[in-house]
């Protein structure tokens, strides 16, 4: 069963990690955020959350939710 937890694309070091709301240790590692950002996507889907996705120095560049939105953006991304 999901526990609904966001999904986080934060920066670590020169790679990229995927870390879950309330854990210590990231999920996984990569060198590209590409790949960081494709496997976090997998996890929220999984999890029926939040994909929260950071810039280098830490700043939210974006969020993509994969659980019930009882009011859904009316606009659509390009």
């Amino acid at each position: 069963m999901a526990n609904n937890r966001n999904v986080h694309v934060v920066p670590k070091g020169n790679q990229w990690a995927v870390k879950k709301e309330g854990n210590k240790r990231a999920t996984s590692i990569h060198q590209r955020k590409e790949k960081a950002e494709k496997r976090g996507r997998e996890e929220a889907k999984k999890e029926h959350s939040e994909l929260i996705i950071h810039r280098k120095d830490g700043t939210i560049q974006g969020k993509d939710s994969y659980g019930y939105d009882p009011n859904p953006p009316k606009d659509s991304k390009p």
